[in-house]
C-alpha cells in the first residue's frame, strides 16, 4: 500500500475555476477507484474554509490532515527556508502530489508529482496583473518542473509549452486530459429549473452565450465587436431573426474588467447585450442548456472547460484556433482566429442561419464530450501514482 498526500489547498476558498473544477472532479473521481492506496490530504487555513472537505469523509482509505498556520506565512516559508515539509506534517507519505502550481516543499526521498495546467503566464504575461506576474516568480514554476519526479499536464498543447519554455525532458511528462462533468447535458426543456435560472439571471429566450472569466485573456472585446458587427449586418439585410438574438457575457468580473465594461458601455446594442455576472455552479448546466449559441475565442487556454461543457448541453460552439482548444474541439467546433472579430461574426452567423451546420455541430459535439470524463482521467492519474512508485 502506498500513502499518497495530496495538497488540496487549491478548494480551500469554494472558487469553481478550472484548477478547482480539476481538484474536485479528479479527486472524488480517483478516491471511488482507487480503495487500495492510502490518501492524506493536506490543508493549511487560520480563517473559516469556504469549501466542505467533509464531502472526502466517506472514503475510508481517506483523511483530511489540517494544520492551522495562515497560508501566507507558510508560503513564505517553503519559499525561503524550504522548510517544513509537507510529507513531514501529515505524518509521512510515499508521494505528494500538487494539482496545481503552488508553494510547497517535500523531502529528498519522498517523490513529488505535480499538475502543470498552462504556461500562459510565460506566453502571455501581458494578460496578467503584476500582482499575479510577482507571484509566479516567487513561486518558480520552471524550478517546480525540474524538481518534479513526474509531470501531469492537461493537454499536449501545454506539453509541448513544458518542453519548449522549460527544457523538461519528453519522457518525464504526461498528458492526461481535464473532463466534464455528468451534469452537464441536454436537459429536458419541461425541467421546471430552466425557468427559474432563466428568470433568477434575466437571461433573453434567444441569446448567444459566453461564459467565463471576464478578463482581457478571454478575448470579450473580440465577442462584443463581432456581436455589434452582427447586429448591423441584421440591420442592414433587414433579417429579423438574426436581430431577435441577444448577447450574455456571464462570468465573474476579473483583472481588467473595467475596460470590457466601457466597450459595452460605447455598443449601439448595449440594450441587447446582457451581464448577468457570477453563474452558481449548480446553475451553469440550465445557462448553457438555454443559450442559441456558446462562443469562446480566448487568446489562450491550457485546456478550455467551458467549450466541452457548452457541447454536452447541446450548445452549438465556436471557439479559437490556437493553444489547446483546437486540440481539444477538434472538428466539432467552428474555429476561428481570436484576433479577427471578422471571423468570428461570420462563424456566429452561420450558426444562427444555418440549420443544418446548426445540427451537425450539436451531434458531433455530444459524441466529442463523451471522451472527456472523470473517471478516465482518474484512472489515468492512477497508473502515473503506482507506476512513479515503481520507478
Amino acid at each position: 500500500m502506498t500513502r499518497i498526500c495530496i495538497d488540496v489547498r487549491c478548494l480551500s476558498e469554494g472558487r469553481r475555476t478550472g484548477v478547482e473544477e480539476y481538484a474536485l472532479g479528479l479527486f472524488l473521481n480517483l478516491f471511488e477507484l482507487d480503495k487500495k492506496n492510502e490518501y492524506v490530504l493536506f490543508l493549511s487555513a487560520w480563517k473559516k474554509l469556504d469549501f466542505d472537505f467533509s464531502l472526502f469523509s466517506q472514503y475510508p482509505n481517506v483523511k483530511l490532515k489540517k494544520i492551522r498556520i495562515p497560508n501566507k506565512l507558510l508560503n513564505f516559508s517553503f519559499w525561503y527556508f524550504g522548510w517544513p515539509k509537507i510529507d513531514k506534517l501529515v505524518g509521512g507519505a510515499d508521494i505528494v502530489f500538487f494539482p496545481n502550481i503552488i508553494f510547497g516543499a517535500v523531502s529528498a526521498e519522498v517523490k513529488s508529482i505535480t499538475t502543470i495546467h498552462d504556461l500562459s503566464f510565460e506566453r502571455y504575461p501581458q494578460y496578467f496583473s503584476w500582482k499575479r506576474r510577482l507571484w509566479h516568480v516567487f513561486v518558480n514554476p520552471r524550478k517546480i518542473c525540474q524538481t518534479a519526479n513526474e509531470i501531469i499536464t492537461v493537454s499536449h498543447s501545454s506539453a509541448a509549452d513544458i518542453l519548449s519554455i522549460y527544457g523538461i525532458a519528453k519522457e518525464k511528462i504526461s498528458v492526461i486530459s481535464s473532463a466534464v462533468g455528468r451534469n452537464f447535458c441536454v436537459l429536458s426543456r419541461n425541467d421546471r429549473k430552466l425557468i427559474e435560472v432563466k428568470e433568477r439571471y434575466n437571461l433573453p429566450f434567444k441569446f448567444i452565450l459566453f461564459l467565463g472569466t471576464v478578463e482581457p485573456r478571454k478575448n470579450i472585446l473580440g465577442v462584443i465587436e463581432a456581436y455589434n458587427a452582427l447586429q448591423e449586418i441584421a440591420i442592414k439585410e433587414d433579417d429579423a431573426e438574426l436581430s431577435k438574438y441577444k448577447l450574455v457575457i456571464a462570468g465573474s468580473s476579473g483583472w481588467l474588467s473595467a475596460e470590457l465594461f466601457d466597450e459595452i458601455e460605447k455598443s449601439n446594442f448595449k440594450d441587447r447585450i446582457i451581464l448577468p455576472g457570477f453563474i452558481a455552479s449548480d446553475d451553469m448546466a440550465y445557462v448553457y442548456n438555454l443559450a442559441s449559441l456558446f462562443v469562446y475565442p480566448s487568446f489562450f487556454e491550457g485546456f478550455g472547460f467551458p467549450p466541452l461543457e457548452a457541447m454536452g448541453c447541446g450548445v452549438p460552439v465556436v471557439t479559437s484556433n490556437n493553444s489547446s482548444l483546437s486540440e481539444i474541439c477538434a472538428n466539432c467546433a467552428i474555429l476561428i482566429d481570436p484576433h479577427q472579430p471578422g471571423e468570428i461574426c461570420e462563424a456566429m452567423r452561420q450558426v444562427l442561419s444555418n440549420k443544418v451546420l446548426r445540427e451537425k455541430l450539436i451531434q458531433d459535439g455530444l459524441e466529442r464530450v463523451k471522451e472527456f470524463t472523470w473517471e478516465k482521467t482518474a484512472n489515468n492519474v492512477l497508473e502515473v501514482l503506482n507506476f512513479d512508485m515503481h520507478k
